[in-house]
């Protein structure tokens, strides 16, 4: 045979000697396209990392440009970390499909955020960004609502991101927190699953599911949180870009947005 490049011969050497296998070969990696398999070997040294994403790859349909940004975003890392007690409140294999679907922490660097950002100024960028926010949540996730209103003995609630999962068949709550996790946060969201149970949830859905997104976690105070609540929880960080102030001696040597706007008009 005539006409390889270098590079490509250069990446049929290292595939072979990456994967001597024949019947590896034929069994995963034979299943995706060469493109996939370079940018793997490119991007990932250690071969469990890469079989990890080439399974991901088959069970998703991932196209090329997908698997770079996960494969960028760290995915192997993330998935299945979020701090849970699926074990205690969802029934086997659901409790371990509900583990995978999760991450910790969440790459919100899509979002431009002020260093002291409040959680309205969080919820109104991901909604505003709603595409790539429901890329990093995963495949499954179809949104249904922000700001959902549950009454509850004559008294109204508000949730603040509401999804379903079509996998998983059932109702994901999302809570969105600026601060770091507290204790009151999980008895909060476990009264939220509760009237979901009751009041949305179809009689062939599954149990509803909370994730609560805080900016930090003590993972201890959040272990212990978790113990008794009798709701299917998970608690993971989110990470964002932050826009810092400027220093004072700097605010007043530039223009002010109005001055900015004259002289645009001018």
């Amino acid at each position: 045979m005539k006409g390889f490049s270098r590079r490509n011969v250069y990446y049929m050497v290292l595939f072979a000697r990456e994967y001597p296998e024949l019947e590896f070969v034929q069994q995963l990696v034979a299943q995706i396209p060469w493109g996939h398999n370079t940018l793997l070997l490119d991007k990932l040294k250690d071969r469990e990392s890469r079989v990890w994403y080439v399974k991901k790859t088959i069970e998703n349909g991932w196209s090329r440009s997908v698997l770079l940004h996960w494969v960028d975003g760290g995915l192997h890392k993330r998935q299945g970390k979020a701090l849970a007690n699926f074990k205690n409140t969802l029934t086997s294999p659901h409790s371990d499909l509900a583990r995978e679907t999760l991450k910790d922490p969440y790459n919100f660097d899509f979002l431009t955020l002020r260093e002291e950002f409040d959680e309205k100024e969080l919820e109104d960028g991901l909604i505003n960004h709603i595409q790539k926010f429901l890329l990093e949540l995963g495949a499954g996730f179809a949104f249904v609502g922000r700001q959902i209103n549950l009454c509850v003995g004559d008294q109204d609630f508000f949730i603040d991101l509401l999804f379903y999962h079509v996998k998983l068949r059932c109702f994901i709550v999302v809570e969105l927190k600026a601060t770091e996790f507290k204790p009151e946060h999980a008895g909060k969201m476990n009264f939220y699953l509760t009237a979901v149970d009751r009041t949305m949830k179809h009689p062939d859905d599954k149990p509803t599911i909370g994730l609560l997104l805080c900016k930090t976690k003590n993972k201890v105070v959040a272990e212990y949180a978790l113990q008794d609540i009798n709701k299917p929880l998970g608690v993971a960080e989110y990470e964002t870009k932050i826009i810092e102030s400027l220093p004072d001696d700097l605010k007043g040597s530039l223009p002010t947005i109005e001055e900015i706007e004259h002289e645009f008009e001018e």
